[in-house]
């Protein structure tokens, strides 16, 4: 493998924003995707994070390819259902934004966790960035379900080996936190400003 499984992603990154600084739609849910094979990596212990990423990706994929000149910068999705009242429906794409970025918000602080406490294993990174990011959104179902799903955690060593290729690998995660993070806080603000970003899980 050319560099670590953090390189597409990080390339991608490179063109997220418009000349004006607007997220574009078809970058930002590839970058995204790009993720998709790192949590690949954590084997079952990922399964639900990853069928619920690659959902939600999917979700607004679907509507960004209904017209994409129309839907090319990311927040014109919630936009449209803004207008039509359907933003706050679960299978919204607006939902479907929100749920992403918080998982993304789960695995920045489980990347950063990684590398910055070296003694953890991998089963407390895990903990600790959930605690952190997804728990509060989570009812109790899926919370303990997410504890019980952390243990089946690959062995950390392992893991970063496989995940590290021929490259840097500390280095490509520091800078795929620094890059994605402030998108991620973008999403948080531009919802919080509609009123929009603290649905709960049902």
């Amino acid at each position: 493998m050319e560099g670590t499984v953090f390189a597409p992603a990080l390339k991608e990154l490179e063109h997220v924003k418009s000349e004006q600084g607007e997220i574009l739609s078809k970058s930002f849910l590839e970058a995204c995707k790009h993720i998709l094979p790192v949590i690949d990596k954590f084997g079952a212990a990922m399964a639900l994070v990853k069928s619920d990423i690659g959902g939600n990706i999917t979700r607004l994929e679907t509507m960004y390819s209904s017209n994409p000149s129309r839907f090319n910068y990311l927040y014109s999705l919630v936009q449209v259902e803004i207008e039509t009242k359907t933003a706050k429906s679960s299978s919204s794409c607006t939902n479907g934004l929100l749920w992403l970025t918080r998982a993304m918000d789960f695995l920045v602080a489980l990347f950063r966790n990684l590398i910055e406490h070296e003694d953890w294993t991998m089963s407390q990174a895990c903990t600790d960035s959930y605690n952190k990011t997804l728990k509060k959104w989570h009812g109790w179902l899926a919370s303990s379900s997410f504890s019980v799903v952390m243990k089946l955690a690959p062995g950390r060593k392992k893991f970063m080996e496989v995940i590290g290729g021929t490259g840097d690998i500390n280095a490509d995660i520091d800078k795929f936190c620094t890059s994605f993070s402030p998108l991620l806080e973008e999403n948080h603000k531009f919802l919080a400003r509609l009123g929009l970003d603290d649905m709960k899980a049902s």
